[in-house]
């Protein structure tokens, strides 16, 4: 079955960076879209980005040229490099097999101002 491993989260100073990770088996990642999802606490899972099998990237519109998608077919990775983070980043991230459950456990990032 799909698992999801997501790491990479941690406490970073508002502006600063962090570049999160989630290994992926159980599927044909390479064939497979991805997503990043965040939580914050009180608020519903919103979607944050999302890249095809051809590399095609989109990405949710507070994201604004600060974060970047993107993965490794060979190590079944999809990564989400976060910059110019602030305190609205602060959330429990989590990657999605499209169209495949379940969720894995997050990693959570919290940004400090």
């Amino acid at each position: 079955q799909v698992q999801l491993v997501e790491s990479g989260g941690g406490l970073v100073q508002a502006g600063g960076s962090l570049k999160l990770s989630c290994k992926v088996t159980g599927v044909t990642f390479s064939l497979r879209t991805l997503r990043w999802y965040r939580q914050r606490p009180g608020d519903q899972r919103e979607w944050v980005a999302q890249i095809n099998s051809d590399g095609l990237t989109s990405y949710a519109t507070f994201v604004k040229g600060r974060f970047t998608i993107s993965r490794d077919n060979v190590e079944n990775i999809v990564y989400l490099q976060m910059n110019d983070l602030n305190a609205e980043d602060s959330a429990t991230y989590f990657c999605l097999v499209l169209g495949s459950g379940p969720w894995g456990q997050g990693t959570q990032v919290t940004v400090s101002s």
